[in-house]
């Protein structure tokens, strides 16, 4: 479905040689697959994402969905950033619509998609509302809603729960799972919380420090459905601290997100803009 082969990037500076920022990354997701990206601060986490989503042309290296190259912006993509970046003059149903009238989709085609997908993700009965009368993960639904209503063939998501509250932040991935599990889209999902990545995905890919490359493609085989038990069971566990250990020996012995899920930015590993 979505192939990367050999991905590579480095930041020009005035004056100085250029950053390198990927090395040779490669990977593939399959169709339906929801895989996660995490790795130390600063390793390109989110550089990946911005190759994939158009936002950046790599230096080297290929991309390509279902057989067809990608380059730069392309309709078979949508993102959804860490900020709902939502339209303040716009209620719930014409910010989810947004997407669809810049593609001049009929009115009546508008209007049946919005409904539906605010009804997916959980908002029926805030269509008129305002994002300024919506707590932050209902505003993440709305964002979410709107990167659905174009359809796009794969999804890239950018850590997008990572400004709500802890509680908040685990109600919301038990929604993520919800809505992948119905519209069983190809996501590529960037988080700073391992345990976060173990709970949503089929696959972790933990990246090496800067310049990134793929460490480890670790498979998550854990039974679906999810919900907050999967949490509790010994085989969720195992793999965190797995991931936890490999990213620990990647820092060479730096503590490492535990199970208890503290936010890795005390520890240095939230990615930061890269």
């Amino acid at each position: 479905m979505l192939w990367v082969d050999g991905l590579s990037v480095s930041f020009e500076r005035p004056g100085e040689a250029p950053l390198p920022v990927l090395d040779r990354i490669s990977f593939e997701v399959k169709q339906g697959e929801f895989v996660s990206l995490v790795g130390p601060s600063g390793c390109g986490k989110t550089t990946v994402l911005r190759c994939l989503g158009g936002l950046h042309v790599p230096d080297a290296g290929r991309i390509a969905i279902g057989g067809r190259p990608l380059h730069g912006v392309d309709r078979r993509v949508a993102m959804v950033f860490q900020s709902d970046s939502l339209f303040p003059w716009r209620n719930v149903t014409r910010n989810v619509a947004f997407g669809l009238e810049v593609r001049r989709y009929p009115r009546g085609k508008v209007s049946a998609i919005t409904r539906e997908l605010v009804e997916v993700v959980g908002l029926a009965g805030f269509e008129r509302a305002f994002p300024h009368q919506l707590s932050g993960g209902m505003r993440q639904r709305v964002n979410l809603a709107r990167a659905l209503a174009v359809d796009p063939e794969v999804l890239l998501m950018d850590e997008p729960l990572s400004a709500l509250d802890m509680l908040t932040r685990e109600q919301m991935q038990l929604e993520v799972l919800r809505i992948w599990a119905r519209t069983k889209k190809t996501v590529v999902f960037v988080t700073h919380q391992i345990e976060e990545a173990v709970l949503l995905s089929d696959r972790v890919l933990l990246m090496s420090r800067r310049p990134g490359r793929i460490r480890r493609d670790v498979a998550v085989d854990l039974r679906r459905p999810r919900d907050a038990g999967t949490r509790r069971t010994q085989a969720f566990h195992a793999i965190v601290d797995y991931l936890g250990e490999e990213l620990s020996s990647e820092l060479g012995g730096a503590a490492a997100e535990s199970r208890t899920g503290v936010n890795l930015t005390a520890v240095g590993l939230n990615d930061g803009k890269a």
